[in-house]
């Protein structure tokens, strides 16, 4: 015997200002864990982003 509910979902409004918070933080993010992957001095890092890396024409050496 299966019980099935129907889930209701509701569409709450998002501000501008919500949405530029949410983007400028996933932006920094982004940056920071782009700098530290292309610029680590890490062994362990740069192999593991290596050739990631050089797909992307982002130098590394």
């Amino acid at each position: 015997m299966s019980v099935t509910s129907a889930k209701h979902s509701i569409a709450t409004p998002v501000s501008l200002s919500q949405r530029l918070v949410v983007a400028i933080g996933g932006s920094l993010l982004g940056l920071c864990l782009v700098y530290f992957a292309g610029f680590s001095h890490l062994e362990a890092v740069h192999n593991a982003a290596h050739d990631t890396r050089h797909s992307a024409a982002f130098p590394c050496h």
